[in-house]
């Protein structure tokens, strides 16, 4: 007779994972394995090698403080050009000269921090660093309402509408007109945000070639009224509407910093955000929305900066020394406060210049978008 063969006894009781390991770990006599501390609950599987703490190489650094002392040195150099700006070359009663330096100072702020913060959120949803919302037609779309008044009703007429009813209107146009448009093409199942700035792109085109077509029939004195519109300005904006474009941006804003941890994670692209837990649709269109927000009222209150924009949204990614927007845009807007208070303080003070700030701003600007251009064809 062949030797039956030989069979484990069964254990009594349920079958738990311990009664069925294959094989006991294969250490020294009486020896356990090592489990890390702070992996508590977490238990190495039968025959792994011992978990030990990481190497200090491979452990978590430490965190970079650089990102904190980069706002801390942008805030005090803010801080020192706006006591510049209040207090060089004053004459006069200083009860006249704080509250008329004290009005400018604020809409360069206002218009520095949405400018910044809409670019860095605009080329986030786009991942492109080139871009700015300009691109997608406000400024053109902001011409165009400025020609068809004065081509319609004339330049005198224009000039007696109140400020507050043209600021609103010229906000809610553009502002339906973002929305709309991000609407129509980011409805359907295959919705591309390139396609999204194409059409910006056109039409914007479109709506500069009205304006062009209009303003050659317009009277040329009444072009001179029109000409003031074409380039922002921070001597001949309407001081009444710094409070109303305060409280719309300072909403938009805060609902720019409650989205910094999902620009985070659109960052990674849309399939990654998606898997993530992102509605990748809802974010990209709530975003926009924000960003037309943005545009309309910094445009509405001073006219259009092309690329101011991206010239502190480039900055700020360089000193920033981080890529999450809890840092970079706080870093943009500071950016985009000192470059305004900073050039215009040394545009009409020093050098007393009474050439709009905007026009060596988009200057400059021109040149870092060509330079740019430039690096990416060398990549």
């Amino acid at each position: 007779m062949s030797p039956e063969p030989t069979t484990a006894p069964r254990a009594e009781g349920p079958l738990t994972a311990a009664a069925v390991a294959p094989v006991p770990f294969a250490g020294a006599a009486g020896e356990v394995p090592r489990v890390d501390a702070g992996a508590a609950g977490h238990v190495p599987p039968v025959g792994a090698p011992p978990i030990t703490a990481a190497p200090p190489e491979l452990a978590p650094a430490p965190r970079d403080r650089r990102s904190t002392w980069v706002l801390v040195g942008l805030g005090a150099a803010v801080l020192l050009a706006a006591v510049a700006f209040m207090t060089v070359g004053a004459k006069g009663s200083w009860d006249f000269v704080l509250p008329f330096r004290g009005t400018k100072l604020l809409a360069m702020t206002l218009v520095g921090v949405a400018v910044a913060v809409s670019t860095v959120m605009f080329q986030t949803v786009t991942d492109n660093r080139i871009l700015t919302p300009s691109i997608m037609g406000f400024d053109a779309l902001y011409l165009l309402l400025q020609t068809s008044l004065v081509f319609s009703i004339g330049a005198a007429r224009t000039t007696a509408i109140p400020a507050p009813a043209k600021f609103l209107l010229e906000t809610a146009v553009m502002l339906t007109f973002g929305v709309l448009l991000y609407r129509w093409l980011l409805a359907g199942a295959k919705y591309s945000v390139h396609v999204l700035v194409l059409a910006g792109i056109v039409l914007g085109v479109f709506f500069r070639s009205l304006s062009s077509f209009m303003q050659r029939l317009i009277d040329p004195n009444e072009f001179q009224v029109l000409q003031d519109a074409m380039f922002a300005s921070f001597n001949t904006f309407d001081r009444s509407l710094v409070w109303l474009s305060g409280v719309l941006l300072l909403g938009a804003v805060g609902v720019a910093w409650g989205l910094r941890r999902r620009l985070d994670v659109l960052l990674l692209g849309r399939e990654r955000a998606t898997m993530l837990g992102v509605d990748h649709r809802a974010t990209v269109g709530l975003v926009l929305v924000v960003v037309a927000l943005l545009v309309s009222v910094s445009t509405a209150l001073v006219g259009p900066i092309t690329f101011f924009g991206l010239l502190v949204a480039n900055l700020a990614y360089r000193v920033a020394g981080s890529h999450r927007h809890a840092v970079v845009m706080p870093v943009a807007a500071l950016l985009g406060v000192l470059a305004l208070v900073a050039g215009q303080t040394v545009l009409e003070r020093v050098l007393a210049f009474d050439t709009a700030l905007a026009v060596i701003i988009e200057l400059v600007g021109g040149v870092v978008f060509l330079a740019l251009l430039m690096k990416g064809e060398r990549r």
